[in-house]
Parts: C-alpha cells; structure tokens; sequence
C-alpha cells in the first residue's frame, strides 16, 4: 500500500528511530493523545533511509508525520502539538493548561537550545574540545533548574504531568544514559525520581518496542500499540 493509500482506521504515517530523543517525544504525544491504531509506525535506519521518507522529507532526519491528506509534519514539537490538538479538550486542559503555557514553551526551548547543545557535546565529548565533566557541568544548570521545580511540584510545573514532562523526559534520558552511574549518585534527588518513575510507566514501555526496520512488504506497526 502506498503512502497515500492510507488505511481508513489511520489518520498518517510516522517515521521514527527508536534511540532519538526527538523520536521519542513524538512517539510519547502520539500514544498519548491519539486513539488505538491510528498511525502507522515506520522504525527506520538512519544509516540507510528509505527513499518514501527522503521523498516527503528532504532533511530525512526522524521524526516525520505524513497526514493522510498529505501534510508532512517534521519538527517533533509541531507533531507533539499536533497530537495535543485531536485530543479531547480534558486532556488538553491537563497537558497545557492555559495559565502554564508560557512556562511550559520556554522550558522547552531551554531544553531544545541550551541543554541539548551541551548534551551532544558531552555525550561525544571526544569530538570537541573540552572534556566530557566540562560539558556535563554545563548541562547540569538545566538540570538543576529542574530539581528546583520537582521540589515544588510532583512534575515539572505540577502536580499532574504537562507537555514539559513529556518533551523533556526523553532529553534527560540520553543524559543519565552517558553515564549511568554518575546520574544516580548526582544531587539531584527529585529529578532522579522523576526520571525514574516515567523510566518505569506504562506509557514509555508502549513506545520502546522494537521492531525490525520498515520495508514495504513488512507486516504494520500502529501506535499505540
């Protein structure tokens, strides 16, 4: 079946690459937000792109929603907002609830720029000039200004989880995933906690399954699960 032949019971496709960050947090919206079976999930190879995603998607890097009525979203925060919008009006006064909007957009983008900036550079830190400490200090102002907020709140900016704790959560991740050992022992018991109880949930479990690389002739894979 071709891309634009999509399946009554889909509303899109979804590229995805199980390890990125990004991939994640647009997987975790999308499981979520949307009702069973409807995206069609495409793990795919970084390495060795298919020419369906290259084609809707000249950047080809994950993740990439095609629409069934052909719009391509490639930015996992538009697809994270995307999945938000077919959500009922409950669930997007939980997530974003109008009075936190505002933070909620700007410690994301505190995420996206600055800490992912420092992220990169220490998990290949033998890439760069400075050492991996040297580029884990940095990353850990973002860290320490969330522990500050877990010691304020059960998530991020509350009691109940928002669209911070979903868009962030797979950011932490890489980080603790340098150096697993390190990130246990930190001081930062609140974050650890935090990370540790979305680690554990149901919800990131649903989206870390494995599955073999798409090919055409490959049986389908919806999310959720």
């Amino acid at each position: 079946m071709s891309d634009s032949q999509l399946n009554p019971k889909q509303v899109g496709i979804l590229y995805s690459f199980r390890r990125c960050p990004y991939a994640m947090r647009a997987r975790l919206g999308c499981a979520l937000f949307l009702p069973q079976q409807s995206l069609e999930l495409r793990e795919v190879v970084l390495k060795n792109k298919p020419q369906q995603l290259v084609d809707i998607s000249p950047k080809a890097t994950v993740p990439v929603l095609l629409l069934s009525d052909g719009t391509v979203i490639d930015e996992s925060r538009d697809i994270l907002s995307w999945a938000l919008d077919q959500a009922s009006t409950e669930s997007k006064t939980q997530y974003c609830p109008l009075h936190l909007q505002l933070e909620i957009d700007e410690l994301i983008d505190e995420n996206d720029g600055s800490f992912k900036w420092a992220l990169d550079r220490y998990k290949y830190a033998d890439r760069f000039e400075e050492t991996e400490e040297y580029y884990r200090e940095l990353g850990e102002v973002f860290l320490a200004k969330l522990e500050g907020s877990l010691e304020k709140n059960h998530y991020l900016l509350s009691e109940e989880m928002t669209l911070a704790d979903i868009a962030i959560f797979p950011f932490v991740r890489q980080f603790a995933h340098v150096d697993k050992k390190w990130f246990e022992q930190s001081p930062y018991p609140k974050l650890i906690l935090w990370y540790s109880e979305l680690l554990e949930s149901e919800l990131f479990k649903s989206i870390m399954q494995k599955y073999k690389p798409w090919q055409t002739n490959n049986s389908k894979v919806y999310l959720p699960s």
